[in-house]
């Protein structure tokens, strides 16, 4: 009897605890009922949101941007760097030992300054030994001139006696010889003397050169000798320093063959430079060399225009980074270049609507991949022919196809001579669908998979 007690108590005791063990269980259960009831609810929401929006408001399939205003340039662009207008390298043209430098780099100088000094030690010894050889010469003619005043005298002696036959006619021919002989002396004495005078001048004047004055007034920008350094003028002048007038500076831009088709004579161009904080110096084309630079196989000419330099910020050999001005508008109506489609002819457009329509769908999908890219459509700007087709976005959420005239144009935006206004939506492109947006690749595929 108290066995059976005892079983039946705990038979009591037992009984709540395995229905409270049981009630966790179930807990659990209804927990994952009720987690995936909310994942069909957000799969068929999603399905819903979908199929809405894949067939929702024409509109909503388009990347569109803002019809704006702005200025526009259609420009050549090209790497240059800047070189002075006017310079001159200042050489030697005689030889010796550079004696002195009065001017350093950096320094301002004018038209006959002196710049530098050769030592004149040899020039001057040559140009006191012609004149030296110069006066023996003068000597020697006066002493000549004063024999043949004597041999005059003595010939017209003897051509009197001659008329009283009181001389040999021997005598006489001796004298008229010796008049003859001190004449000719005298010619070459002469000739002796102009050759000296010549040698004088020229030996003076490479005494003068000795000193190197300026011959442009400017500022020194580079010294290519130094002092106490010998210098050989026989082969080739030697180059001392170099003078340039930097108030007006060029630049020499390498243009491809390709763009150089596009450029004219006077046409606008202008630069900038590294650290100019985006200033732009402003000039017109002056010069196109015929003769271009190869290098790896590539041909660039260089093309030539002119600015002032008035607070001289531009230095020489600075890196420019040069526009040519092929066309521009200011405040003009701009477009993407991305929204521009060639225009068809009238007559096309009219009697195939449908068929452009369906065009448009077939392309939709390259142009999804391009934009979803980041690429804008591929419009050759020739097509266009200053005619061109947009989607205009309305109001309302629906597209119209609409021929617009087209200005000037660049890589990034097209100006609008008619047929938009500011303020107006217009298609770039077409928006990426999930499907698209999916990785095809399957290596890419698996990396993107979450680890189990």
């Amino acid at each position: 009897m108290l066995a059976d007690a005892e079983n039946s108590t705990e038979t009591l005791k037992t009984a709540p605890d395995r229905r409270a063990a049981a009630r966790p269980r179930r807990t659990r259960r209804q927990l994952a009922y009720v987690v995936a009831a909310l994942a069909v609810l957000a799969g068929l929401g999603f399905w819903g949101y979908s199929a809405w929006f894949a067939g929702g408001r024409p509109a909503d399939r388009y990347v569109t941007a803002v019809v704006e205003r702005g200025d526009i340039e259609d420009t050549v662009t090209a790497t240059g760097t800047l070189q002075p207008r006017d310079y001159v390298d200042v050489g030697t043209q005689v030889s010796g030992q550079l004696k002195i430098v009065h001017v350093q780099v950096g320094d301002t100088v004018k038209e006959g300054d002196l710049l530098a000094e050769i030592d004149p030690t040899v020039y001057l010894a040559r140009v006191d030994a012609n004149r030296a050889q110069l006066q023996n010469q003068r000597a020697q003619l006066a002493d000549r001139e004063a024999q043949l005043m004597l041999a005059e005298q003595q010939l017209r002696r003897q051509q009197n006696l001659m008329k009283e036959q009181a001389t040999t006619e021997e005598a006489l021919q001796v004298a008229e010889a010796n008049v003859r002989s001190l004449r000719a002396q005298i010619e070459a004495i002469k000739a002796q003397m102009r050759q000296t005078e010549s040698e004088l001048r020229g030996n003076e004047a490479n005494l003068g050169y000795t000193k190197i004055y300026a011959p442009m007034s400017g500022t020194v920008v580079s010294q290519s000798s130094k002092q106490g350094q010998t210098l050989n003028a026989n082969q080739q002048a030697p180059i001392i320093l170099r003078i340039a007038d930097l108030s007006t500076m060029t630049v020499q831009a390498q243009v491809s063959e390709a763009d150089v088709p596009k450029l004219r004579l006077g046409m606008d161009a202008y630069f900038t430079t590294l650290g100019g904080d985006g200033q732009r110096w402003f000039g017109k084309l002056r010069q196109i060399l015929p003769t271009p630079t190869v290098t790896n196989n590539v041909v660039l000419y260089d093309a030539l225009f002119d600015v002032p330099n008035p607070d001289q910020k531009l230095m020489t050999q600075m890196t420019a980074q040069v526009f040519f001005v092929l066309a521009s508008a200011k405040d003009a109506v701009l477009v993407p270049v991305a929204a521009l489609r060639p225009a068809p002819p009238e007559k096309a457009r009219e009697q195939a609507p449908q068929q452009n329509a369906q065009a448009g769908e077939r392309r939709s999908r390259p142009e999804r991949a391009r934009t979803a890219a980041g690429e804008a459509p591929v419009v050759e700007r020739k097509a266009l022919a200053q005619r061109a087709m947009v989607r205009v976005i309305r109001p309302d959420g629906s597209v119209e196809e609409r021929i617009i005239q087209v200005g000037v144009m660049n890589r990034v935006h097209a100006q609008v001579l008619s047929g938009l206004e500011p303020g107006e939506v217009v298609a770039v492109g077409l928006k990426q669908t999930d499907a698209e947006r999916a990785p095809r690749d399957p290596q890419q595929q698996r990396r993107m998979r979450p680890s189990l």
